[in-house]
């Protein structure tokens, strides 16, 4: 089987104008990229078209959030529809504000990643426990119960990237260790393996979307973990990395 390409994700949130993600976007076209790894920036809605026209082809642009069907009176919402007429191929779903702050449940998380993925757009779909759930030592079951909800929807897996972010790690100042994530990324393996297949289990990309921070090469982690500078952070984005 090839090996897994690594797959970087920023995820903007609610910041930045033209011109500061104009001058992110410099940056960024500017950087040098290694060819096995796939970059994606996931722009506020009102910005996806700017962030697809100005960022370099090399780059992938994700919406941060679509609906459950291709239109209809549904205001403040986009479509996979839309998010393709102007050119990104990504979005994001079930990220924790959208669950939390939104109260978007598992089953409508699970109908966006149907609909997502029936149009043609690729997944970054997202799962994690909060600080309570942890400390509960129910995270797998809350884990395993968000995958389950999105693997229900999924038929064709190579467009699918599962970002694990537990929710307190975003936002607080505290990062999970390599360890920490590296376990849960075992557990989800193990569950893909045995709920869907082995091939998929094997062949799934596995992110972690939360809290980052750089470690040099004596102190790094386990292999499928890798490490980022916090200045990607610039603007308010949330860096995933695989």
């Amino acid at each position: 089987m090839a090996p897994r390409k690594f797959f970087v994700g920023g995820n903007w949130k609610m910041n930045g104008d033209k011109k500061s993600l104009g001058e992110l976007i410099h940056t960024l076209n500017g950087a040098k990229l290694s060819a096995d790894t796939e970059v994606v920036c996931g722009a506020p809605s009102i910005y996806l078209d700017f962030a697809r026209q100005k960022l370099d082809a090399k780059i992938g642009v994700a919406a941060q959030n679509c609906y459950k069907v291709p239109k209809g009176a549904f205001t403040g919402e986009i479509s996979p529809a839309m998010i393709k007429d102007i050119g990104a191929a990504w979005v994001i779903l079930g990220h924790s504000e959208r669950r939390h702050v939104f109260g978007e449940s598992d089953e409508l998380i699970g109908q966006k990643v149907a609909h997502a993925l029936a149009e043609g757009l690729g997944v970054i779909a997202c799962i994690g426990e909060k600080l309570d759930e942890r400390e509960a030592g129910i995270t797998e079951k809350v884990v395993f119960e968000q995958t389950k909800a999105i693997a229900d929807n999924v038929k064709d897996w190579s467009k699918v990237v599962l970002a694990y972010e537990p929710v307190w790690a975003i936002g607080t100042g505290k990062t999970a260790t390599p360890q920490q994530a590296q376990e849960v990324h075992e557990k989800l393996r193990g569950w893909l393996k045995s709920h869907v297949s082995d091939a998929v289990a094997q062949s799934t990309r596995i992110i972690y979307g939360a809290g980052i921070f750089l470690l040099s090469d004596a102190a790094a982690g386990p292999p499928n973990v890798m490490h980022a500078e916090p200045s990607w952070q610039r603007v308010g984005k949330e860096m995933v990395t695989s």
